[in-house]
């Protein structure tokens, strides 16, 4: 038995509806994980605490329904193994605490400031002499 999602499921997440708090079924159906699986990554994520209230039922929040769809993603898309996807998970989660992240940035494309300069004044003489008569 394959508890693994196929390849369609992976593709189409939900959206996440704005509210504090989901119970694990919630969860369940925004993350495309079975509640045992999540349990399970309780276990093996130190990040994951979901409150425990009555009965140790299990509410998640809003930032812990987004850190399971990573864990997801790692898990299942990208194939990652439980400790490669532990791993990976506190090396960005200390980048981020010390401020260093890696973005890519992209060139800006050169502009013709001489060109840019002319199209804006032409426009400008057009405001300035207000609408025409049809």
């Amino acid at each position: 038995m394959n508890d693994r999602p196929n390849k369609n499921e992976l593709a189409a997440l939900p959206p996440i509806p704005a509210k504090r708090y989901f119970t694990i079924g919630e969860v369940s159906e925004l993350c495309g994980v079975k509640p045992h699986v999540l349990r399970y990554w309780e276990q093996e994520f130190t990040q994951l605490k979901p409150v425990k209230r009555r009965g140790n039922r299990r509410y998640y929040q809003h930032h812990e329904v987004l850190l399971i769809r990573r864990i997801r993603e790692l898990l299942y898309e990208q194939g990652f193994t439980i400790s490669g996807a532990r791993n990976r998970l506190d090396n960005r989660a200390s980048d981020l605490a010390g401020g260093i992240e890696q973005v890519e940035v992209e060139e800006a494309p050169a502009v013709d400031t001489a060109k840019l300069r002319e199209d804006l004044l032409g426009i400008l003489a057009l405001l300035k002499d207000g609408p025409r008569p049809a």
